[in-house]
């Protein structure tokens, strides 16, 4: 070779390398500018998405179409377009799989939980959310990982009302993240939104404004965008506490703030939020013209967001991601079975000289692929199948989820103006006073309604781990018996409470526990005649603590016991002051039974009471 023509080709490697590294440079350096932005400057992330797109053709880096891929999916979360938010981070996320990049894919998997969880789908952003902490700890995650899963992880449970579990994450990222924070290498103010967010949960309001407080002080001294959006966290915060305590004037102060705050960023879901906290200080101070004002433009605005039609193309969006899992899989079988193929030809091959032989194993192997050719037509079917049925279900939950979100706005409304109504009853007549007060009940009624039939379904489609807890009985029973004592005095009922002298401990979840036997008092003071008696009853037999609700009622007809607990069965007892009844509190009530590991029965005599055991094994 010629020493020009050799030194010129030294001379294109060179710069091609040198132009391979710049491009890589000049990709990381627009992705991060990208996401640097927020909602008000979204379309300056879709310009460095689209300049990665071409620079995709000039440099080879896998990582630049992950990259991309995710930028899109930002910049289309800050447009509230969540179905194509969804859409882009799911790409993202598949990208990230074929390459090996578990970085990219835990960012695609937290992506995706944010997105669920506006979507007002606490559940689905949870399962996502743990394949995230899951590789989080393949990864063998640092201590700064390990902090932000459970800052993450933390508003999951408070949307599933799982708080104490919240509380328990928050506590150990605290634990994990203070001495890092001292240092000045991580900055906890999520975390401690988090905590004050779950302390309001809990209604303990004082602590949720100590860390709201703290954050807003932190963010006071912050510049740019994501500072505003950080300090409206704190001031929306603030204002519901205040709100919470009765502190009217602190939450005005802080709400207008708020609302400021989401004008200048321009943000339709921060405003949605505000109108929302701003409808319930309006209500609490009494003024329910500005109540149903500020509730009809949160409503307007949180609909605009999120509404059925998004639902169900995200559904069909999960569908496609995972047809295209199904495909790889099958791309794997296919080649397996091929290599079982070329094992058996060299079998024949091999075995050939003994014909007698080779003819009895070709008809044994042709009898066996019929019959497996059979048994996977069957399959297939059944996969078919299962796989329409889980369609099914899912829409039917979806269908659940847009009715009580698109029904408890029009009964809270019938409600507010039900109490502005009775608020001066003086120009009514007795006829209007009862027609007004059959509205509340009905409203009353209506809710009630709807949040039953999603107890049901959730408890059927929804079973979640048990939250344990070593519970003192006879402090539970009397805290739930004092629960019952108004609406007991109301029809002039005498409850009383059985309980061993002795503490008597019980590993449960509390929550679950507590549903099942309010639901059982909650019967017996409906169906029990006034100036009677309702008595509660704990006590422990060997491995089983048995827990009885008595009642001097209507009884039961012995024909309906085996039916007593069906969903929506109706019996022909009826609740001795008009109470309604859905038919659905004792379906509840043996469902939670079985998933403590209990039974329930029911003795009962028309006009002699009944008698509810609940027996649960220690």
């Amino acid at each position: 070779m010629n020493r020009p023509i050799y030194l010129i080709l030294l001379l294109i490697v060179f710069y091609s390398k040198l132009s391979a590294q710049v491009d890589t440079s000049g990709i990381l350096t627009a992705y991060q500018k990208g996401m640097n932005y927020t909602e008000a400057q979204a379309d300056s992330i879709s310009y460095y998405a689209n300049f990665i797109d071409h620079a995709i053709e000039k440099v080879n880096y896998p990582k630049a179409k992950v990259l991309a891929l995710r930028l899109h999916g930002y910049y289309y979360e800050n447009k509230a377009d969540y179905k194509r938010a969804i859409d882009y981070y799911l790409q993202t996320l598949d990208e990230a799989k074929k390459i090996g990049d578990i970085d990219h894919e835990i960012n695609a998997l937290t992506d995706l939980t944010v997105m669920y969880t506006e979507m007002k789908q606490p559940r689905k952003a949870k399962e996502v959310y743990l394949e995230c902490v899951a590789l989080y700890k393949q990864r063998g995650g640092d201590a700064r990982s390990l902090v932000t899963a459970y800052i993450n992880l933390a508003p999951l449970y408070n949307h599933l009302g799982l708080y104490d579990s919240a509380l328990y994450f928050l506590q150990e990222g605290l634990h994990i993240g203070k001495p890092l924070e001292e240092r000045g290498l991580e900055d906890l103010s999520n975390l401690y939104n988090n905590l004050g967010q779950t302390y309001y949960y809990l209604k303990d309001y004082d602590k949720s404004i100590v860390y709201f407080a703290g954050n807003y002080k932190h963010h006071l001294l912050k510049q740019g965008l994501n500072a505003k959006a950080n300090l409206w966290f704190d001031v929306l915060n603030l204002a519901d506490s205040y709100t919470q305590v009765g502190q009217l004037d602190s939450a005005s102060k802080y709400a207008t703030i708020a609302l400021n705050l989401a004008d200048e960023l321009n943000s339709r879901g921060k405003q949605s939020d505000t109108y929302q906290i701003l409808s319930k200080l309006a209500q609490r101070k009494g003024d329910y013209k500005k109540a149903y004002e500020y509730q009809s433009r949160w409503y307007e605005l949180d609909t605009a967001i999120v509404n059925g039609e998004t639902y169900k193309a995200i559904a069909e969006l999960e569908e496609k991601y995972e047809a295209r899992q199904r495909e790889n899989e099958m791309l794997l079988l296919e080649g397996e079975i091929s290599q079982q193929k070329f094992h058996t030809r060299i079998m024949l091959i091999a075995s050939s000289s003994l014909l007698i032989v080779a003819i009895v194993a070709a008809m044994a192997f042709v009898l066996k692929r019929r019959v497996n050719q059979k048994l996977q037509a069957t399959n297939d079917l059944v996969t078919r199948q299962n796989e329409r049925l889980s369609e099914l279900n899912y829409e039917k939950n979806s269908l659940i989820s847009i009715v009580s979100h698109d029904l408890s706005t029009p009964f809270a409304s019938i409600g507010m103006w039900t109490q502005l109504m009775q608020s001066d009853v003086s120009n009514l007549t007795i006829e209007q006073k009862k027609a007004l007060s059959r509205i509340e009940q009905a409203t009353a009624y209506g809710e009630k309604l709807i949040r039953h039939i999603l107890d049901v379904e959730k408890v059927q489609t929804n079973q979640q781990k048990l939250q344990l807890e070593n519970l003192d009985l006879r402090i539970f029973s009397e805290s739930v018996i004092d629960t019952f004592q108004p609406a007991a005095n109301r029809k002039n009922i005498r409850l009383h409470l059985e309980c061993p002298e002795k503490s008597l401990y019980f590993l449960s979840d509390r929550q679950l526990l507590t549903r099942m036997v309010e639901n059982l008092l909650s019967n017996a003071i409906k169906y029990t005649e006034q100036g009677k008696n309702v008595w509660m009853s704990v006590s422990e037999e060997k491995d089983a603590i048995s827990i009885k609700v008595r009642d001097e009622g209507v009884g039961i007809e012995k024909e309906e016991l085996p039916h007593l607990f069906s969903k929506y069965s109706k019996i022909s007892s009826q609740p001795t002051n008009g109470e309604p009844s859905t038919g659905l509190g004792l379906s509840i009530v043996k469902r939670i039974c079985e998933e403590l590991n209990g039974k329930i029965s029911c003795e009962s005599s028309l006009g002699e009471g009944s008698i509810f055991t609940v027996v649960l094994k220690k």
